[in-house]
């Protein structure tokens, strides 16, 4: 899994019901877009660091270069 600062990280729910949880990711801590990565979670504004599991994935955004 390889993100950027700005991508979305979107983990699927365990149970029927309940929603997916999505957060911004502020930063990359791994070489190349590696996780662990610094996100601030949607649903509550709470920022921690993330280690991925196989039920995360990545929403690429595009992101300009900076001018």
């Amino acid at each position: 899994m390889k993100a950027k600062v700005g991508d979305k990280v979107v983990v699927k729910a365990h149970h029927l019901g309940e929603p997916d949880r999505d957060a911004l990711v502020l930063e990359v801590r791994g070489a190349d877009g590696e996780p662990p990565y610094l996100v601030q979670w949607a649903m509550d504004g709470q920022k921690g660091l993330f280690f991925p599991s196989s039920d995360a994935s990545v929403v690429h955004y595009e992101h300009p270069e900076p001018s």
